[in-house]
């Protein structure tokens, strides 16, 4: 036992990893500010936490270059993917260097200084209120600041290394 906890078996983590990839996601881009500009993660780790106030909970990999950006009060704007958007998913996943990626869809002024995507599935304007270090990544607690939701339901899932 370490720490109370037992020891964990030599392939719980690629366990763990096999399991996660039948986990199907929505995928979101994260945008917050940067020094030169806005920067933006594909992500799938993205949940709500509560409606009064109305917050998410945003997992970020402490390795992304978003992460040294998120610092409580900083704006960020996060975007729900439709299931058309998979040229955005992939370029924000890693696909397209960082200074191209906000020349794939339609970007428009949001109302916190960052881009929005223009026919999201959604659009949230965001505040970060706290932020929680776990493992290799921080759990970010953004509340909700403005909404924007389309008329029609159609998410971008990603599942098992693909989308459905």
């Amino acid at each position: 036992m370490i720490d109370g906890y037992p020891l964990i078996p030599e392939e719980l983590p690629a366990q763990f990893k096999a399991a996660m990839r039948r986990l199907a996601a929505s995928v979101s881009i994260v945008v917050a500010k940067g020094d030169d500009g806005p920067v933006g993660i594909a992500a799938t780790s993205i949940t709500s936490l509560t409606a009064d106030p109305p917050a998410l909970l945003v997992c970020v990999n402490r390795t992304t270059s978003l992460h040294a950006l998120l610092v409580p009060t900083a704006p960020l704007s996060i975007n729900l993917l439709g299931r058309d958007q998979k040229m955005i998913s992939a370029a924000f996943g890693g696909g397209a260097p960082r200074e191209e990626r906000f020349r794939i869809g339609e970007w428009v002024d949001g109302g916190n200084g960052l881009p929005s995507l223009a026919g999201a599935q959604a659009n949230m304007e965001c505040v970060i209120d706290a932020m929680l270090a776990y493992g290799t990544h921080s759990i970010v607690i953004a509340r909700v600041l403005r909404a924007r939701v389309s008329d029609g339901v159609d998410p971008l899932i990603y599942q098992d290394g693909g989308y459905l």
